[in-house]
């Protein structure tokens, strides 16, 4: 990818873009969450993102967090339109036997936060983004080849132009360098789902 077109909102003190291989050092207390549950918001996580107004696509990227340590450290995908609408995915560090790979998904200024737990020896992750109009899918994989899916959502301002690409934050007093490598756009590699029939009522 072109990573001359990609625009940093929020710019990290340190980072490094070197041979298709960029480098965040994240500051404490970055995050990106909206209200829901417990009221928390904060929105200052650095991200660096393209625009585009194609409506069918796949971005994929492969996250290096070996360095991470403290709960809620994290790297990974992002869309993000404004303050109140946007999604991402990561492993979100939690103990020394296990991480959460999750997505957050927020709408009009209210976040959810689905997870799954997985081992703390993961250090890396390969993300799968893909667009159909304004509805969005999320894929990870441990080796960039086998994809699983995360999540399919709606974004109620997802169409038109969007930005997407990277970030990373930690929430807590913490810091840690996040590593994104392979980066590539590709043909949208969600199909079209045909659908299927009514059920039959008797």
């Amino acid at each position: 990818m072109d990573l001359s077109k990609f625009k940093w909102t929020r710019e990290p003190e340190y980072f490094s873009i070197k041979d298709n291989k960029i480098e965040i050092v994240t500051k404490p207390y970055t995050d990106l969450w909206q209200r829901t549950y417990y009221h928390f918001q904060n929105d200052n996580a650095p991200l660096f993102q393209i625009e585009t107004a194609e409506k069918y696509f796949s971005f994929l990227v492969k996250t290096d967090f070996t360095a991470s340590h403290q709960r809620f450290d994290q790297c990974g995908i992002v869309m993000y339109l404004d303050s109140e609408n946007w999604l991402k995915a990561s492993v979100e560090y939690e103990t020394e036997r296990y991480q959460h790979l999750g997505s957050v998904v927020t709408n009009n200024g209210f976040s959810d936060w689905a997870t799954t737990a997985i081992d703390a020896a993961a250090k890396t992750m390969w993300y799968r983004f893909s667009r159909r109009e304004d509805d969005y899918r999320i894929d990870s994989s441990p080796d960039g080849v086998a994809f699983r899916q995360m999540r399919i959502c709606h974004m109620h301002h997802g169409k038109g132009k969007i930005q997407f690409g990277i970030y990373a934050c930690s929430p807590e007093n913490s810091s840690f360098k996040a590593i994104f490598s392979n980066m590539q756009l590709t043909e949208c590699q969600w199909q079209a789902h045909d659908g299927q029939p009514p059920d039959k009522i008797s």
